[in-house]
């Protein structure tokens, strides 16, 4: 954790090639690149290292309704957890993260289905928020 300039709020938008995605297993998840398709990076988070981040609420909003929530252990128990094994994972191949990187710890919470003219907004209750709109 040393090694972390910071943190962003940040909006991760999934697209999969399935059609029941919800019901993939690990190959066709792994073959579909996690479902990552685009990513919106949003404001820094000051003091970011006091959070307790696996109990950060995370909610989206979507036009207005509540579309989803969730919380930072959503993210395989704790966002930390999911960056370490991503450190290590990359380290054993070869080529580890470099400094500068951007790095995505997956998502807090559902996806939500997404429809043209959709606007989302992310809260992380304490931190901020973050939008985007699909036209």
């Amino acid at each position: 954790m040393k090694a972390v300039a910071g943190m962003h709020l940040a909006i991760e938008v999934p697209d999969a090639r399935l059609e029941r995605f919800a019901e993939a297993g690990p190959a066709q998840i792994v073959a579909d690149d996690a479902f990552a398709a685009w990513f919106i990076l949003g404001p820094e988070v000051s003091d970011w290292r006091r959070i307790d981040l696996p109990s950060q609420p995370v909610r989206m909003l979507r036009n207005g309704s509540i579309a989803g929530q969730g919380q930072g252990a959503d993210a395989l128990g704790d966002p930390r957890i999911a960056l370490t094994w991503l450190a290590n994972e990359r380290s054993k191949r070869g080529d580890g993260l470099k400094a500068g990187q951007i790095v995505t710890t997956g998502t807090c919470l559902t996806p939500v289905a997404i429809a043209p003219s959709d606007r989302l907004i992310a809260e992380f209750p304490g931190l901020g928020r973050l939008g985007v709109g699909f036209d």
